[in-house]
């Protein structure tokens, strides 16, 4: 068992440093593709990425739709409004997502929770809806889900035991908290903002450990490491440093630092 209580379980990147495409190809428009589109996730597969992050939250019909933000750009809130009217938006729907990748590439499931997920039945909330999907879908490739919000990873523990997690704190979150966080949670995975780590020309911060040092502390308590959003030249340091895997928004750029 992990720290947490979750079941043990295999490695999540067996062959580090692994390359996880950031919402595909990469945030934002890149190469024209828009991103958390199935056309994003196809490319950033192409490109050679071993996993692509899908980006998780629930229409108003409980219909999961892949998006970034909470609201569409016009400020409408994707939450209130139906899986048709998010369409229209060019939201493509979590189903859509996963049949533009190969099975041979991994995928990373960022759950968006919502407000709503605290008081709307059970049977309505986002991880009730998500957790039939994270089961077929474990069933036939690689698999784990990240969030923001440690409710949904516990959920992940007790109704998909099988699907690895991982915790994402905010940005800039304190090293310390993040891997005492993930290890106390039972994650298999905790997963650091670049920034947190230290981009490549920062100064130094007081008390800020070293990567490979926090990376060791992390391997020592059954966790692997995944950092989001290093520039190709971060990426590799980080690598460097043990890092198991990257979130990046150049896939190409990162795989030749990498090599």
């Amino acid at each position: 068992m992990t720290a947490g209580g979750a079941p043990a379980r295999g490695r999540v990147f067996p062959a580090p440093p692994e390359v996880i495409g950031h919402r595909g190809l990469g945030r934002g428009t890149v190469e024209g593709l828009r991103e958390n589109t199935p056309e994003s996730y196809a490319a950033a597969a192409k490109a050679g990425a071993d996993w692509v992050e899908v980006d998780v939250r629930r229409a108003a019909d409980d219909v999961l739709v892949v998006n970034h933000d909470a609201a569409l750009p016009d400020g409408r809130a994707i939450v209130d409004l139906p899986s048709a009217a998010c369409r229209e938006a060019g939201l493509a729907t979590l189903e859509e997502a996963l049949e533009a990748v190969p099975p041979e590439v991994g995928v990373d499931v960022d759950v968006k929770s919502v407000m709503e997920d605290a008081v709307d039945p059970a049977h309505r909330r986002t991880m009730a809806l998500l957790v039939p999907v994270l089961r077929r879908e474990a069933a036939r490739r690689r698999l784990f889900v990240c969030s923001f919000d440690p409710a949904v990873l516990l959920h992940v523990h007790a109704h998909a035991p099988g699907v690895p997690t991982a915790w994402m704190p905010f940005v800039r979150n304190p090293l310390d908290q993040a891997v005492a966080g993930a290890a106390g949670l039972g994650c298999a995975v905790v997963a650091i903002d670049a920034r947190s780590f230290g981009l490549a020309g920062d100064e130094p911060r007081p008390g800020r450990r070293e990567v490979a040092y926090t990376v060791e502390v992390a391997h020592r308590a059954g966790l692997e490491v995944v950092s989001w959003c290093p520039g190709p030249v971060d990426a590799a340091r980080f690598a460097e440093a043990g890092v198991d895997a990257v979130v990046v928004d150049d896939v190409a750029g990162t795989i030749a630092a990498l090599r």
